[in-house]
């Protein structure tokens, strides 16, 4: 079946428009404005509410991904946000104003990080293993670690592990694993040593280069990454979280090779679209997923 997540209610996060190939973000008590190469429609809100934002992203000239703040009076360049939830999940975010769009979080993964917290809570193992690669800042690693479990963070590049260690000491959290390696030389590694996890979070780009110069393209790596990780995964208590976010790369992809991989969890596999809803209510796509646990 094919299903579509989007954000629930979340006070220090709202997605209040979109249009223009823009999105106009609050994150607390900032609005920023940065593009969104999905959202072809005309914006609902007009554009005074646009030029209200305190901060606004312009590309370079002949650049896709780099570019250039532009900020009113008053707006840091880091803050911090809050994050909670009525499962108990409370967590609080550094954010800060890349070059290449990003603040530190994808607010669209809310629902994956519920389901983190809540599958961890349930396995049976007193210390479950997590494994997340391409982690990032590590909003799903702290949702795992919030819940008890045995975390390894891995991300290839190392200025994001400390980004998100200060995520983690920001949420009076600790004892998560850093990981700054590639994530196919480490799970290959991890399979020839017959290491078994609890829970496995995927969220690789469609691009990108280990910290050495490995060479990742999500067409060719994928299908030996989720066989690599069925390997991986405890055969009788596991929960694995898949997510991506690639122009034309469609959730039937993930449908045919986790079918193939997975084949016992056709059953139980959640797989489509996460979305977010801005204030006209259109439906902004921003990834594929899939799901399942025991």
């Amino acid at each position: 079946m094919y299903d579509f997540l989007t954000t629930s209610p979340w006070p220090d996060y709202a997605l209040l428009d979109s249009g223009n190939f823009q999105k106009l973000e609050r994150f607390g008590q900032y609005v920023l404005a940065r593009p969104e190469p999905q959202a072809i429609w005309d914006p609902a809100l007009p554009p005074a509410d646009w030029h209200k934002a305190d901060a606004t992203f312009a590309r370079a000239p002949g650049s896709t991904e780099k570019g250039q703040w532009s900020l009113k009076k008053g707006m840091p360049e880091q803050w911090v946000i809050g994050y909670e939830r009525p499962d108990g999940l409370r967590l609080k975010f550094r954010l800060g104003l890349s070059s290449f769009k990003h603040v530190g979080l994808f607010p669209e993964q809310d629902p994956n990080w519920q389901f983190i917290y809540n599958q961890t809570r349930k396995r049976r193992a007193t210390l479950p293993r997590v494994l997340n690669l391409f982690a990032y800042t590590g909003a799903a690693t702290l949702a795992a670690r919030a819940a008890g479990a045995d975390v390894t963070h891995l991300d290839s590049v190392k200025q994001v592990n400390f980004w998100a260690r200060d995520n983690m000491e920001a949420s009076q959290l600790d004892g998560v694993r850093w990981l700054v390696e590639d994530a196919m030389k480490y799970v290959r590694r991890e399979v020839k040593r017959g290491s078994k996890y609890q829970g496995l979070i995927l969220d690789p780009p469609a691009y990108g280069r280990g910290p050495n110069g490995e060479k990742w393209q999500l067409e060719d790596e994928l299908n030996e990454l989720l066989k690599l990780s069925q390997q991986l995964l405890d055969p009788e208590d596991h929960f694995f979280v898949v997510n991506l976010y690639s122009l034309g790369f469609s959730a039937l992809i993930l449908d045919n090779l986790t079918q193939a991989i997975f084949p016992g969890k056709k059953a139980v596999r959640e797989l489509g679209e996460i979305y977010l809803h801005d204030a006209g209510q259109r439906k902004l796509p921003l990834g594929t997923f899939c799901r399942f646990a025991t």
